[in-house]
């Protein structure tokens, strides 16, 4: 069974954990139908995305980058360049490829704004996390909970609309996709708890902190 919670100061002091498969990146038009391709001869994949921070109130960047991984190579579509093609948008919609990511509903709308589309076929870490007792909801959290190593987010707020994107960007980027995957694949090797023991898990937590733990009802979507 997974510990419920983990505290930063716990994640901190653990190894560093980063994706060292290939990486591909995707920043002209002419290279989409290849890499989406590829793509489908994976049956799941994990996917994230990216947007340039903004650091003044009231403006929003489109998103940069789609990340999509399988377990050893991972595509990085750079929308800035290619703006967001319908070949991709397909993909994300067709529902013989899982894409597996997290807070996916924020990406999707994004996404969204950009061009029109329907996901299908899609998991949602955040909405299944607690079937296994594990009460956080950040990436990082989960990973470490699971795997016991710490993705770094040291590039998390660096300039994603860059002329080139550095190796530490690439790096970090295709991580984050990988590795709600990898928490994925594990997640289905192991029981779901039941609802009485969730239920005694979330009443010691709750003991032990001086603010009630709030769990949504987990669902698959």
């Amino acid at each position: 069974m997974f510990r419920p919670k983990i505290t930063k100061e716990e994640v901190n002091a653990m190894p560093v954990v980063i994706y060292d498969g290939v990486i591909t990146l995707v920043d002209q038009q002419s290279q989409v139908t290849d890499a989406i391709n590829k793509l489908y001869e994976s049956n799941i994949v994990g996917i994230d995305t990216e947007t340039k921070p903004s650091f003044a109130r009231g403006t929003q960047h489109k998103v940069s980058l789609v990340q999509i991984s399988t377990l050893d190579h991972c595509y990085l579509f750079r929308l800035n360049y290619t703006g967001f093609p319908p070949e991709l948008a397909q993909f994300l919609a067709d529902e013989k490829v899982k894409k597996i990511g997290l807070s996916l509903r924020d990406d999707f709308a994004g996404l969204n704004r950009l061009l029109h589309f329907k996901p299908q076929n899609f998991v949602d870490i955040q909405t299944i996390i607690n079937n296994y007792g594990i009460l956080e909801l950040g990436l990082q959290k989960i990973f470490a909970i699971i795997f016991e190593r710490k993705i770094s987010k040291n590039q998390r707020l660096t300039n994603w609309e860059s002329h080139e994107l550095t190796e530490q960007q690439q790096r970090y980027a295709a991580t984050d996709a990988w590795a709600s995957l990898l928490i994925y694949l594990q997640l289905m090797k192991e029981k779901k708890l039941t609802k009485k023991q969730l239920n005694a898990i979330i009443e010691e937590v709750n003991k032990s902190s001086s603010e009630p733990e709030i769990i949504n009802t987990p669902e698959a979507v």
